[in-house]
């Protein structure tokens, strides 16, 4: 038929010069539902986060008007009732590990001299009886014994201040320690303080107790008159 000069060629030619066959075409439809995921996630992720953000704001005001709890309530209450409640305390005042006595304020001396104490003032009294003026020892051991008496001295007058011990060993008192002074009557009239003291071993059932001869002169301050024995 081209002999006969028709221009076209032969539908049913073949075009022998192919040598490898026509590549494939994309896959479009895989390709769409990738597109349409990935959106979808992104989409899901942002109403996650926006859930979250939500609920913290909603606890941040249910606290805010409700900032303690009911246990922290309970525990704030019990803890006002136990404050409210006294707490018992132990003694701050320590009892002494050994015999100990100090009377203080003395009252009008008996006749011969004997000074009698206030048992009812600022007194100490451990291990140790004391009975009209009369310091009982209840332990053996070494005592520092100890009195001061305040005087309003007066001129031409012998004051005598002393500390004495009566014991079954001896047949009589023993004075353990004394003090003595004398004004002329030149002497002005004016006030002192006779203070002595000393260390002594004492036994059981000994008693000390202080003298003063002229007691009408001794000023009643019971921080300037006062008597005591310890052991050491």
């Amino acid at each position: 038929m081209a002999a006969l000069g028709n221009p076209y060629p032969n539908v049913f030619m073949v075009d022998t010069h192919t040598a490898y066959p026509p590549p494939l075409p994309p896959k479009p439809l895989r390709y769409r539902k990738r597109s349409v995921v990935q959106p979808m996630l992104l989409v899901l992720v942002a109403l996650a986060l926006c859930g979250m953000v939500v609920e913290a704001c909603f606890i941040y005001r249910l606290y805010s008007k409700h900032p303690q709890s009911e246990d922290t309530q309970d525990t704030q209450q019990a803890s006002h009732q136990v404050a409210d409640k006294p707490i018992p305390r132990a003694n701050p005042v320590e009892s002494p590990s050994k015999p100990l006595a100090h009377m203080a304020g003395c009252q009008r001396g008996a006749a011969d001299g004997l000074m009698l104490w206030d048992d009812q003032g600022d007194i100490i009294l451990h291990e140790m009886e004391y009975k009209d003026g009369v310091l009982t020892i209840q332990q053996e051991g070494y005592y520092f014994v100890y009195s001061k008496i305040y005087f309003a001295e007066k001129h031409d007058i012998s004051l005598l201040h002393s500390v004495v011990r009566t014991t079954d060993r001896l047949p009589k008192e023993m004075v353990l320690l004394m003090s003595r002074e004398y004004h002329p009557k030149s002497a002005k009239n004016f006030r002192t303080n006779s203070y002595i003291g000393g260390m002594f071993l004492l036994f059981k059932g000994d008693t000390i107790f202080v003298k003063v001869n002229n007691t009408q002169v001794i000023l009643s301050t019971p921080a300037e008159n006062y008597f005591g024995a310890y052991m050491v």
